[in-house]
């Protein structure tokens, strides 16, 4: 087994890395990537000085720690504000917004129309034709008041 580390070499680290990065394609998930980076500096950086194996072990795990925490902050910076927040919310972008029964709430429940959706609203009993507006979202329930 020592042998095995005594024989680390410029060529091993490189070709480690080209295989951990080869399976990240395989089984995508971003860990493996950070650790064939790993291994790729450390052939780099063996390539100009020539370490012993213990130094060479110790760059890959002192890289491969390192690569998680520089790997969050860059993504965590890169993030934008989505252009459409309400993308998986549609019933929350309605909160706040005025729109005309289509049928009358009786008992408490009745109907509205969105664009090509008929939407469940309860409140106060209403005639349909009145305008209310939308001012809570329970899943596709709508609770209205007059607007």
């Amino acid at each position: 087994m020592t042998d095995m580390f005594v024989t680390l070499g410029t060529w091993n680290w490189i070709i480690f890395g080209v295989i951990l990065m080869a399976l990240e394609v395989a089984a995508p998930g971003i860990f493996l990537f950070w650790l064939g980076l790993a291994a790729l500096l450390v052939g780099l950086v063996s390539f100009a000085v020539q370490p012993s194996w213990q130094v060479q072990l110790l760059m890959f795990a002192v890289f491969a720690a390192a690569a998680v925490p520089i790997w969050r902050r860059l993504a965590k910076s890169s993030r934008e504000p989505s252009a459409s927040p309400f993308l998986n919310k549609r019933a929350d972008a309605l909160l706040g917004r005025v729109f005309t029964l289509e049928k009358p709430i009786i008992d408490g429940s009745g109907t509205v129309r969105i664009d090509d959706t008929v939407w469940r609203v309860a409140g106060p009993d209403t005639p349909a034709g009145t305008k209310v507006k939308v001012v809570r979202v329970d899943g596709a329930n709508l609770t209205v008041a007059a607007a």
